[in-house]
């Protein structure tokens, strides 16, 4: 009675031809596909992006940062910036309290900023000065 009855369930068993086939897999007209046809129809071209770049943009979010961590009152810090070709002067203006701190002992704590700020830039292919100015 066991032998009959494996008999009978290996009948209803599906078949190969139950598969989807792959006529039922989305084409052409699928959204996610990558429209690469060299027309200008909204694609992102990663080509001409070197106009939108900001020059000093890595630098300026670095000097920012540190200046902002190392004064108290965060909220008088200003950074003006001087963009000439190549390069780019960040002029840090800071309340009159906060200055021996952004400055440090012997200049410490600023060589370290225009050091690290240096640094961001030549990642960027940008050359940076750090002046700390006097109100």
């Amino acid at each position: 009675m066991t032998d009959g009855m494996a008999e009978d369930s290996v009948d209803d068993i599906n078949t190969i031809d139950d598969v989807n086939t792959i006529d039922d897999v989305n084409t052409i007209d699928d959204v996610n596909t990558i429209d690469d046809d060299g027309d200008d129809d909204g694609d992102y071209d990663d080509e001409d992006d070197e106009g939108n770049n900001a020059s000093g943009g890595t630098p300026l979010a670095v000097v920012s940062y540190l200046v902002n961590s190392i004064a108290s009152d965060s909220e008088a810090v200003v950074i003006n910036t001087e963009e000439r070709s190549g390069s780019v002067r960040f002029k840090i203006h800071v309340a009159p309290e906060d200055m021996g701190r952004v400055i440090g002992r012997r200049g410490r704590v600023a060589q370290a900023i225009r050091t690290v700020v240096a640094a961001a830039g030549a990642r960027d292919g940008v050359q940076t000065s750090v002046d700390i100015v006097d109100d």
